[in-house]
């Protein structure tokens, strides 16, 4: 199941938006930033059951 998420990178500060697959459960990946094209690591924690999710980003130099 795919989710979208609302954003701010973590090194331009730019608002952006994440497509996210819950259907996937707990993932940790490298996306690049839509607007500053910058590396950021994207930390996504599922429910079990999976009614609920958060999403963190971080800087990949951090």
């Amino acid at each position: 199941m795919l989710e979208t998420s609302s954003a701010y990178c973590p090194y331009c500060g730019e608002p952006i938006e994440l497509v996210l697959d819950v259907s996937g459960g707990a993932q940790d990946y490298t996306e690049d930033c839509s607007v500053c094209c910058q590396p950021m690591q994207v930390a996504l924690w599922v429910a079990d059951d999976g009614s609920a999710w958060t999403v963190e980003l971080r800087r990949e130099d951090d």
